[in-house]
């Protein structure tokens, strides 16, 4: 392929949930859990909601509450939860509880800039661009789409279609980077996309898709697409 676009999903893509954040506020009810174990429940829960069938049954906000209410449920976490959620929903509605970016983000992004142009395809609360700005990573990004904004989410390939007519660029020219099988590699593979699925706990070794453990290893990944 004659790859010149390369466009990333936002969460646990370039920026991950603040799952510090939940342990905090579990903390401050009285409620002791790691971040660490909340991370153990967090790649159980990703993995059982990229269902084909989970994915058609519900959208993005009710996929949300699925992902919190069940990571908080695999922790043991009781009666407090509903407040926990609550606290949560309204930090997330105004500043986006995915805002933790990992080193390797900023490293990979640096080694591609310049080599391609890169974009960003979210499925969001509209809060994403002011988001990317925040944490410093919106400047890499020549356009950035919000589901929210745009009225469509993915897998629906009419988000990835828009995105290509913005930047102008080709299906058999653009590369797709996710964490989730049935909404970004499905979705991105729909519009004619290639795609790369981040899978870190390796829930994914039976699908047919280029996968790796973390971003860190796209611009190597790249090099031997050409």
């Amino acid at each position: 392929m004659t790859l010149t676009h390369i466009y990333f999903d936002a969460g646990n893509t370039l920026v991950y949930v603040n799952l510090g954040f939940v342990s905090e506020a579990l903390a401050r009810r009285g409620v002791s859990v790691s971040t660490a174990a909340l991370w153990s429940a967090e790649h159980r829960v990703r993995v059982e909601l990229d269902d084909p069938g989970v994915v058609k049954a519900t959208n993005d906000i009710g996929r949300w509450n699925l992902y919190f209410e069940k990571i908080l449920a695999l922790t043991g976490v009781g009666e407090v939860a509903a407040d926990v959620l609550r606290e949560m929903r309204a930090y997330h509605s105004k500043s986006n509880l995915w805002e933790v970016v990992p080193p390797e983000v900023r490293t990979s992004l640096d080694a591609l800039r310049g080599r391609f142009r890169m974009s960003v395809i979210s499925n969001a609360n509209g809060t994403v661009r002011d988001k990317l700005e925040r944490v410093g990573l919106a400047g890499y990004f020549e356009t950035i789409l919000d589901s929210h904004e745009e009225g469509v989410e993915k897998p629906d390939p009419a988000i990835f279609r828009r995105a290509m007519e913005r930047t102008g660029a080709a299906p058999s020219e653009s590369l797709y980077v996710g964490d989730m099988y049935h909404i970004d590699v499905v979705g991105a593979r729909a519009a004619g996309m290639e795609a790369v699925l981040l899978d870190p706990a390796g829930h994914h070794a039976g699908k047919d898709v280029r996968r790796l453990p973390t971003i860190a290893g796209l611009p190597d990944l790249i090099d031997g697409l050409s």
